[in-house]
């Protein structure tokens, strides 16, 4: 079928014509293309659009400038600041001259910032030498994933210098003082130590932590990107306030001696465990005080748990024969007997259910009241706390500060063991008065004859002389109030009594010092074993307790040995540290015989 002709009717729907535009998929198609209002309009809502935008930039900008920049100025400026807290040095520990037991120096600890070390390896190198520790170790740390690690601690002052000088990126320096025991083990069971976070943990560094520790200060710096300090930056500290000096009574030279010769007598095979204290007669003050095996508080870690303490006021014993001298004191004062009184004292005793005798039994033998204590007779002994009676006996033992604490400035003091007097029964009576079925710390041992030696007043114990602030105000430490235990007469004859002891009749010969006259009294105490929970098998402890010169007393002495397996009485191994101890005290306090003569002693009744 032939094609229509041109212009006759419309063209084919299909493939458009060369001059009809192609119609945009969803438009109308009486609506192809926009006129020229249309597109002014367009362009000026644009226009408006990109003013408005631009309007309320630049007003941010003006806010954030004119308004908000302060505050975001100071929040950089606080994110730049660094916070450090400044320790404050612990006062010192001394002995009674200005001897130091303990003082603290400065030091650091050098830690790291791994995110903000430049390079591990080559900070590493830079190290190595100034910590003495090999590249790998630091580099390790260096590359860690914290932001915190300690690379050492405790460096001295010119190490920190010198690592300070090298500025490195991520190295920081916070205080870490150094806690330093020059004395060693000398004293060390006094003194006490402290704990890696320097909290006083024994001894004096616990009872005075507060006085010791001083008040840490502060230090706000601003630091650069790299950590460091910005030398024109913010710079602002509060200073520490640096901890008071304690000053002990004790004398460090006779501390050591005392220590010393403590160790011989743990040396000699049978020791286990040896005390000393010396106390002044007249103030209470402690001179010394120290027990075998003791420990060094700048290795305290190294040492075993158990011997941390300070077993002179802390661990108590059965203390034997040298109680005597308390039931010897209530009877004079009673008036049951005198020096002189006469007794016919039998080898063994009833007591309840049980026999107590004497060392060795032996058929009756009249001997006064010196005699008896002389002899350390256990038989006599009881005759006597028989006519004070139980009541009374008790009184004059807690007079004598037995069963309670006596306040000395030390932790872990025990108040000993004793029964009220309702409760001892027959054989508890006796045992009480002769020493057994009563415990003692070797602190309370040696108050009981302070007491006597100071003519009959107790003046609790006292190991702390002063405090001193470090501005140096001393702040002394109140003199303790005395108590009236016995009357001055009956002191005196008590001295008498246990002069008798040392001397040549009596059970202490070995407790003698050339010069000097001694008094004293001995202590074979069975010692409890642990195994049965009972005396068999247990051992001894011996004691010796004496003050000198015996007629112009300055130093009481009191020491007590853990024998276990040794039958030794006190007389042969106690009364020998005794006098070694005296001898040097009196010696270096330069303390001269009077030259009196020693007196005749009534042991036995003249026929």
């Amino acid at each position: 079928m032939p094609p229509p002709p041109r212009g006759s009717g419309p063209r084919p729907t299909g493939r458009p014509g060369p001059f009809t535009p192609r119609r945009a998929p969803g438009s109308r198609r009486s609506g192809v293309g926009l006129s020229v209002g249309q597109r002014a309009v367009r362009n000026q809502w644009g226009l408006a659009f990109m003013v408005l935008l631009l309007v309320l930039v630049v007003g941010r900008l003006a806010i954030l400038q004119g308004v908000d920049g302060a505050a975001y100025a100071n929040a950089a400026e606080q994110d730049r600041l660094r916070t450090f807290s400044v320790a404050a040095l612990r006062g010192a520990v001394l002995d009674r001259d200005g001897n130091p037991f303990a003082y603290t120096v400065d030091a650091s600890k050098v830690v790291a910032d791994p995110e903000v070390v430049e390079d591990p390896e080559r900070t590493a190198l830079a190290l190595t030498t100034l910590l003495g520790t090999p590249v790998p170790e630091l580099t390790e740390k260096l590359s860690a994933d914290s932001r915190y690690v300690v690379l050492a601690t405790q460096v001295p002052p010119e190490t920190s210098d010198a690592i300070e000088a090298l500025e490195l990126f991520g190295i920081f320096l916070e205080d870490d003082p150094v806690r330093l025991y020059p004395a060693g083990a000398v004293g060390g069971q006094v003194v006490g130590f402290v704990g890696r976070d320097g909290e006083g943990l024994a001894g004096i560094e616990r009872t005075f932590q507060d006085e010791l520790a001083g008040t840490p200060g502060t230090r706000r710096v601003e630091v650069g990107s790299g950590g460091n300090p910005i030398p024109s930056g913010i710079d602002e500290s509060t200073p520490a306030t640096d901890g008071d000096s304690v000053t002990l009574t004790l004398d460090q030279d006779l501390q050591y001696v005392t220590e010393q010769r403590l160790a011989e007598a743990c040396a000699d095979g049978a020791t286990t465990r040896a005390s000393a204290v010396v106390l002044d007669v007249r103030t209470g003050e402690v001179a010394a005080m120290g027990s075998c095996p003791g420990y060094d508080p700048g290795n305290y870690s190294q040492t075993d748990p158990d011997l941390l303490g300070n077993p002179v006021v802390s661990d108590v014993f059965e203390p034997g024969s040298v109680m005597k001298a308390v039931t010897m004191s209530a009877a004079l004062e009673e008036g049951v007997a005198d020096p002189d009184t006469v007794l016919s004292v039998n080898g063994h005793i009833e007591a309840g259910d049980k026999v107590v005798t004497d060392a060795h039994d032996h058929a009756p033998i009249d001997w006064t009241v010196t005699g008896i204590l002389a002899k350390s007779s256990n038989v006599g002994t009881i005759m006597l706390a028989r006519e004070v009676g139980d009541e009374k006996l008790e009184h004059y033992l807690r007079a004598f500060g037995i069963g309670d604490t006596s306040g000395i400035e030390l932790p872990g003091e025990s108040a000993g063991i004793l029964q009220d007097s309702d409760d001892w029964s027959g054989i508890r009576a006796a045992n009480v008065a002769i020493g057994q079925g009563v415990s003692v710390t070797t602190l309370q041992m040696a108050s009981v004859y302070q007491a006597i030696a100071n003519d009959g007043v107790r003046i609790p114990p006292r190991i702390v002389d002063s405090v001193t602030g470090p501005d140096g105000r001393v702040a002394e430490t109140p003199e303790p109030e005395g108590t009236r235990v016995i009357s001055e007469a009956t002191a005196h004859e008590m001295a008498y009594m246990l002069e008798a002891v040392v001397g040549p009749d009596g059970t202490a010969p070995r407790g003698q010092i050339e010069g000097f006259r001694v008094a004293g009294k001995t202590g074979t105490a069975q010692r409890a074993n642990p195994e049965c929970n009972c005396y068999a098998g247990g051992g001894y402890v011996t004691t010796f307790v004496g003050f000198a010169p015996a007629d112009d007393p300055q130093y009481v002495i009191a020491v007590d040995l853990e024998r276990p397996t040794s039958e030794a009485e006190g007389g042969q191994v106690a009364a020998p540290v005794f006098a070694d101890i005296m001898r040097f005290a009196l010696t270096a306090d330069g303390v001269v015989p009077s030259g009196a003569a020693r007196p005749d002693f009534v042991i036995t009744p003249t026929p």
